[in-house]
């Protein structure tokens, strides 16, 4: 609900749309105040409005910070700090139930503090989408989809039951069923407004652009629609309910310009893998980046969609659009009512959000340009997001990136029980999966129309290879049987397998066992191809080492071709039942026939059908019985959920920060350690810290299900933390997996840190470059934290990942004046001492003592990276839920 105060600089003015009059925070009244604002970019309006907005509100918000905003555009860098509060927040399920969870425990903890359990309620709309939990058991047959919703239920139901209670019980919480499509695709194609209205306290109504967070990092999907919005970490995401703003510093906008057109045959997500390895280069952590020029015109609202949805991937905040007839067209399209996209048309002509093919370039930090006529079909592997690579040369990026593991030779090995034998680089998984394109119909009807000419041409996939079809939204199974391609789909394996995050998310499934057997025994590097946006070591499946990103048509050829080892262009995929060499070339579709068949197979009433009644669910949700309640009935045997352990023993007044003396290493670490490292989304295994806990409390290793699904329980989730398969401590060199040194002994990371806890050792980790980098994981700082790390020291972070642990009060720093573990030669022997804690300032620089084995000393100067004022606040108190449930039950 808007609020009506006094706003100082008298902005707020009317807009008559049909029938109704909106009140809204006029740009052309502001600029008489705090002079031309017509060049800031786009996404920076949004921020302008919001300050303009919650100042009349009388929220923190002073004129100095509205004029900051303005004034960027004379100095385009990170500026001051502002509040920033977005309209609504969207979750996901395995980030979603940790925030349930604590939302819970936060009411409990409110009554033992003397507080009203109604002020731990959503101040704002939060959409929960159930899309992280389905995974690919059954595949390759009819009823794949319907065998993987029973497993779901049966494997989930515990979780599910919790977040049906938190939607009987907490206000303005919304959740929608498994089996509805991928969350980023339902808030795209449903939630979102683009422009989004409600009533202040006299029931005027206020008009304002759509903003959200989300506990998601490819919440930043939804950018494509011109709707702000940004991945945060689960504690963050839920002091934004709350009523907290985020605070953040004035960004810097860095501007891409596209010109020309896509050429015949390249697709969407040819061009954001080029886009993400040329912003990974010119560097946008913690930036906006801010598409433009007239390439925009050719590239459709799904395409501009698939282009913000990797905005973590190239590590920027965001990657946003403004607003034109393409954003109407698709408004209209997905089944939005006539009146609301009048008033998308109407605010965003008014207020400067509409993009004029003649205006002026606005005022950018730096720019990029590409011409769209310049991108080829790509891939990206077999490690990161942002390893581009030309789809001629994945033979040669195979041989040189998995070196370590893989010498080219022509090994094969047989496989127990099968016809066939498989070897290195061989396809084991090819999966049209994740957010990023499975809801665009260029690429998907692309991958339909691969399927049908390969499919009359008597070509299958691989025996090997898993196949599978998880679309982000239902609508898609209607367009592509409309068009007559989901048989021929089918006829190739990629049956329906379910509607939600998969093989992405780790949700991958078990290999065949023949198969897996025959891969571990004889040290094979397999490889993945997916349609995804995350390809990092561990995550697509503890059976495969390299997995590639790439269009879903690729896939479908993947698939077919059964290897990354030799290219399309001069070896075919496979033989046809006339017993002709079949090419790449043959069974690709032009542009025009993908054109024609979606205009023939897209329309209005398949999105209006399908989002109906989107939170009724099937029968199985329905079947659900929870009554709403103040505070959550805790299972004392449950595995999935349980009451953290992050307010025990809180009082009114937080507890002075103590410096950190004596932290021994954890764990040395190199670059690139993302989230997925420290804390994995994918399977338990048997013998790991968290799979022994589960067997000793009865739990079977078929029932173990994922990391993912069990973040509502800290008992695992600790134990995971560090596990990833693939993570490598400089501590124990040549040791993969969760593993460190205890004095000599070598132990998994869990069980030296409960040693250490016992020592009462304080702890730090010690890693390189984009440490972090990845989701907005918030079990990451949470699992660090309890583990009992009081800082984390590297040479730069993610910006989610840094903000997550300032949130649950550990304290990130970072290297100086070209320091590195490696040029300081640190090593799991020295202890590290840091001081003046309880005087230290944002920003501040920070001296680090160490001290040898030998006695020795000597100090190094790191950035404290607590990068505001109110992120000060929150360490102060311990974390950031801890600063709000304070000033809550006060």
């Amino acid at each position: 609900m808007t609020q009506v105060g006094k706003n100082s600089l008298d902005t707020r003015s009317t807009l008559a749309v049909g029938d109704k009059s909106y009140a809204y925070y006029s740009f052309a009244k502001a600029s008489e105040k705090i002079g031309d604002i017509s060049r800031l970019p786009f996404s920076m309006k949004v921020l302008l409005e919001n300050l303009l907005r919650f100042e009349d509100a009388g929220f923190t918000v002073s004129v100095g910070d509205i004029q900051a905003i303005a004034d960027w555009q004379k100095n385009p860098t990170t500026g001051k700090e502002i509040q920033y509060r977005p309209a609504r927040v969207l979750l996901q399920d395995f980030t979603g139930v940790p925030c349930v969870v604590d939302l819970a425990a936060m009411r409990d903890a409110i009554v033992k503090l003397g507080g009203d359990t109604s002020k731990i309620n959503p101040q704002v709309p939060v959409n929960l989408v159930i899309d992280h939990s389905v995974m690919v058991d059954e595949f390759g047959h009819p009823r794949a989809f319907e065998q993987n919703m029973e497993i779901e239920y049966e494997r989930n139901m515990e979780r599910y039951d919790f977040l049906k209670w938190g939607s009987k019980s907490l206000d303005n919480f919304y959740a929608v069923p498994p089996g509805t499509g991928i969350c980023h695709q339902v808030n795209l194609e449903n939630i979102a407004k683009t422009v989004w209205s409600s009533e202040d306290q006299d029931g005027q109504l206020v008009a304002y652009p759509d903003t959200c967070v989300g506990t998601d990092s490819h919440t930043t999907m939804v950018n494509g629609l011109g709707v702000l919005g940004w991945g945060v970490g689960g504690i963050e995401a839920e002091a934004a309910m709350l009523g907290q703003p985020v605070s953040m510093l004035i960004p810097e906008v860095v501007g891409f310009k596209f010109t020309g057109e896509l050429m015949e045959g390249v697709t969407a997500t040819d061009l954001v893998l080029t886009c993400t390895s040329m912003l990974r280069k010119h560097g946008v952590v913690g930036r906006f980046v801010e598409y433009f020029g007239p390439g925009l015109a050719s590239l459709s609202l799904a395409d501009r969609a698939t282009l913000a949805n990797m905005a973590p991937e190239y590590g920027a905040t965001c990657g946003f659009f403004g607003i034109d007839d393409k954003t109407l067209d698709y408004l209209r399209l997905t089944g939005r009512e006539e009146e609301q996209i009048a008033l998308v048309e109407a605010y965003a002509k008014e207020q400067g959000f509409w993009m004029l093919p003649d205006a002026e370039d606005p005022v950018f930090s730096s720019t990029l340009e590409l011409d769209l006529a310049t991108v080829v079909p790509s891939l990206a592997g077999p490690k990161r997001p942002q390893d581009w690579v030309a789809l001629p040369d994945v033979d040669d990026v195979f041989n040189r990136d998995m070196a370590e593991t893989y010498k080219k030779s022509a090994r094969r090995v047989p496989v127990e029980g099968k016809d066939f034998d498989i070897g290195d680089g061989d396809v084991m998984i090819a999966a049209i999966t994740s957010c990023t394109n499975t809801s665009n119909p260029s690429v998907l009807v692309a991958a339909g129309l691969v399927a049908k000419k390969a499919d009359e041409l008597g070509l299958k996939p691989k025996p090997w290879v898993k196949t599978s079809l998880a679309p982000g939204s239902q609508v898609v199974t209607d367009y592509l049987n409309k068009a007559g391609l989901q048989t021929h789909l089918d006829n190739i394996g990629f049956n329906l397998v379910g509607y939600g995050c998969t093989t992405c998310i780790g949700n991958s499934g078990p290999l065949a066992e023949p198969i897996s057997k025959a891969i571990n025994e004889n040290g094979l590097v397999a490889s993945a191809v997916i349609s995804g946006n995350r390809n990092f070591e561990g995550r697509v499946s503890p059976d495969v080492r390299a997995n590639f990103l790439a269009s879903p048509p690729l896939v479908v050829a993947y698939a077919l071709k059964g290897t990354v080892i030799s290219d399309f262009i001069t070896t075919p995929i496979g033989t046809g039942s006339n017993g002709q060499d079949v090419f790449l070339k043959d069974i690709w579709p032009t542009n025009l026939e993908v054109a024609e068949l979606m205009t023939a197979s897209v329309d209005r009433q398949m999105f209006q059908a399908r989002y109906a009644d989107v939170y009724k669910g099937d029968e199985h949700w329905q079947a659900i019985d929870v009554t709403g309640s103040e505070t959550y009935s805790w299972r004392a045997d449950s595995t999935y959920v349980a009451n953290p352990p992050y307010f025990e023993g809180m009082d009114m007044t937080p507890a002075p920060v103590t410096d950190i003396v004596e932290a021994k290493p954890l764990a040395i670490l190199g670059d690139s350690i993302t989230t997925d490292h420290i804390s994995p989304a994918g399977s338990i295994k048997a013998d790991s810290p968290a799979g022994r806990w589960l067997m000793e409390h009865g739990v079977e290793r078929k029932d173990f299900n994922s990391y993912g699904s069990r973040r509502g329980h800290h008992e695992v989730m600790m134990r995971g933390t560090f596990a990833n398969i693939r993570i490598r401590n400089e501590m124990v060199p040549g040791i993969e997996g969760g593993m460190t040194r205890y004095g000599t002994e070598v132990m998994a990371i869990y069980d030296a840190a409960q040693k250490h806890k016992a020592d009462n050792t304080p702890l730090v980790v010690i890693g390189g470059k984009e440490y972090g980098t990845g989701s907005s994981r918030d079990w990451a700082a949470k699992g660090t934290v309890l583990l009992g790390v009081r800082a984390v020291i590297v040479e730069s972070f993610e910006r989610i990942h840094r903000s997550n642990l300032v949130g649950m009060g550990v304290l990130p720093l970072q290297f100086q004046n070209g320091d590195t573990r490696e040029t300081l030669g640190l090593t799991g022997n020295d202890s590290f001492t840091i001081l003046g804690l309880a005087t230290l300032k944002p920003l501040q620089d920070v001296e680090v003592q160490v001290t040898r084995a030998t006695g020795e000393t000597f100090t190094f100067t790191a950035k404290c990276r607590i990068d505001t004022a109110n992120e000060f606040e929150y360490y102060q108190n311990g974390g950031i839920l801890q600063y709000v449930l304070r000033n809550l039950a006060a």
